[in-house]
Order: C-alpha cells, then sequence, then structure tokens
C-alpha cells in the first residue's frame, strides 16, 4: 500500500477513542483504496470545484510565478514516490517547491489568513518534501477568473434555483462578478504559505502507513 500525499491528511486523523490506531476516516480511506486495488471499484470524484482547478491549474502557475518573481516555471509531469508514499507536486525546480490551489470564489480564497488552515494541505506538503528530500514547501493559493464553460453552468443552476425560465439579466451579471477578479489587484490574488520540513512528522506519517497497511492486510482476509 502506498499512500498518496493528497490522502495523508486523511491517515492522520485522531481517532475519537484515544486506544484505537486508525480513525474512522483513515479506515474509509484504506477501506476505498483495497475495493480499488483488490476488486477493481474506483470511487468517481467530481466537482465544480476540482474541475476549476484542473482547467485553471498551468495558468495559475503562470500566474503565481509572474506575481512572486520566480523564475520560469511550469507543471511538474514527474511522480515521485519511495517506501510508503506517492505525489507529484505542482511545481519543482532546484530551489522550489510549492502545490498551487485555485479557489472558487473569493469568499473561498484565504485572502487574510496568516496561517494555512486546511490541515491536510499541511501533510500533503510534508509529503512532498519527504519524496524530494527539500527542506521548505509553498501553498499558493491563486485567484483565478472562472472558465466561461463553468460560469453559464453556474447561471443555469442560479435561474432553476430561482424557479426562472427566462433568463435574468441581473441574475447574469451576479453570478458572472461572483467569477470575474481582474479588477483586484494582481498581489491581493496570490496567497503564499511556507512550510518547513518537519522530521517529526515525517516519522508520523510512516508511523501511520505502516499501521495502514496492517489494516489492509485485515481486509485482504475477505477475498
Amino acid at each position: 500500500m502506498i499512500v498518496r500525499c493528497s490522502a495523508i491528511g486523511k491517515l492522520l486523523t485522531s481517532p475519537r477513542n484515544k486506544s484505537e490506531l486508525l480513525s474512522e476516516t483513515a479506515k474509509t480511506y484504506i477501506q476505498d483504496y483495497f475495493k480499488e486495488k483488490e476488486l477493481g471499484i474506483a470511487k468517481e470524484f467530481w466537482s465544480r470545484y476540482t474541475d476549476k482547478g484542473l482547467q485553471m491549474e498551468d495558468e495559475a502557475i503562470e500566474f503565481a510565478g509572474q506575481v512572486l518573481g520566480w523564475d520560469f516555471v511550469v507543471k511538474n509531469t514527474e511522480r515521485y514516490n519511495n517506501e510508503w508514499i506517492t505525489g507529484e507536486p505542482d511545481v519543482i525546480t532546484k530551489d522550489l517547491l510549492a502545490d498551487i490551489k485555485c479557489s472558487w470564489d473569493g469568499s473561498t480564497f484565504p485572502m487574510f489568513d496568516t496561517d494555512l488552515k486546511n490541515k491536510d494541505y499541511v501533510w500533503q506538503l510534508q509529503g512532498y518534501m519527504f519524496l524530494t528530500g527539500m527542506d521548505k514547501a509553498e501553498l499558493v493559493y491563486c485567484l483565478m477568473n472562472t472558465p466561461h464553460a463553468i460560469v453559464e453552468d453556474e447561471v443555469r443552476r442560479a435561474h432553476w434555483k430561482a424557479g426562472l425560465i427566462d433568463e435574468d439579466l441581473d441574475l447574469r451579471e451576479a453570478v458572472q462578478s461572483q467569477h470575474d477578479f481582474s479588477h483586484i489587484p494582481n498581489n491581493l490574488r496570490i496567497k503564499r504559505f511556507i512550510i518547513n520540513r518537519d522530521e517529526k512528522a515525517i516519522s508520523q506519517i510512516i508511523e501511520k502507513v505502516e499501521i495502514a497497511r496492517d489494516y489492509y492486510e485485515t481486509l485482504k482476509s475477505i477475498l
């Protein structure tokens, strides 16, 4: 069992009962992993939020590079692996390790946050540092304009919720304005969090993956 860096946070959630080694969240992740690897039952995951992130990934990397003064960078396509985890950082150079997140809209963009509140992302970055040997990683939120096709879906969704058949131009304009951030200065559309390598955290990752493997083996007894 090799755990994706994006899933490390699920494994590291604390169980309600301190006598338990794995939380219910961790067990659910391992069960889904088992069904996919042993039974060919893959869990499909899609949302309009992830769709925007995927569509805007390359543009967001370029935008972050311009605002933050990175040297020329492009999307990394190399997957890194070790005995316990696997991951594909968005950006990696000799001196830079970064992951890019495209916020859905202005309300989800952490403009004024001083700490990275999503601990799953903290664990993800620790995983990337473990894989690459880097001592520092960056999580960069970008407030990118939402692609036209997704905005059109949101316009239709808003009309359906309002029970409208004919188009309401005011409603269309209101939805479109929620997804256009061109009027905001570029430096306010980037939020960077820097996370330093934590050897204790990396040791926790190794320990938890080993425990997850033991649980995985108990699941195989049903075969």
